[in-house]
């Protein structure tokens, strides 16, 4: 009698428990991004355009279910620029990106990539790549990626948004 006592109550638990996760999920669902700040032996910033949205950004992408944030990081990194990770990324900043959704966080890391950066991007997300100077960002790059430049080059305070 006592073990289905206590059956009972633990049963109760666990289905109050997904249900309350579920509810979660749909009402507070969140989505994460990771971008990888990787920067040249001479200072310069790796950007790249994507062919799906407008402007220069840090390398990376969202993370997949059942992908851990560092292995989206690697993930992207590759598939975007050929850049593999030297070494572990070292967490810049989490930010909140209501710009793209209500939803939406982008996990920036500090990055040391090794291999070379092909001329003719390889991936069909992007359009153009390139290292570029603080002082010589291109026009269009997008307002969060000069963010964290500023926050890394002028020691600007972080910002919760992206």
């Amino acid at each position: 009698m006592t073990f289905a006592a206590e059956k009972k109550p633990r049963l109760a638990r666990v289905l109050f428990s997904r249900t309350l996760h579920t509810y979660f999920l749909m009402r507070r669902g969140l989505t994460i991004g990771v971008r990888a700040i990787v920067r040249s032996d001479d200072g310069k910033f790796l950007l790249v355009r994507h062919t799906y949205t407008p402007g220069w950004h840090f390398p990376g992408g969202g993370v997949e279910k059942g992908e851990t944030t560092e292995q989206a990081l690697i993930n992207e990194l590759r598939q975007e620029t050929g850049l593999q990770l030297a070494h572990k990324p070292v967490l810049h900043g989490v930010f909140f990106n209501n710009g793209v959704s209500k939803r939406d966080h982008v996990l920036a890391y500090l990055c040391d990539a090794k291999g070379a950066v092909d001329a003719k991007p390889k991936s069909i997300e992007i359009a153009e790549i390139g290292y570029f100077d603080f002082e010589n960002l291109p026009p269009d790059t997008d307002p969060g990626t000069v963010r964290r430049i500023r926050e890394i080059v002028c020691g600007d305070a972080q910002t919760e948004g992206w």
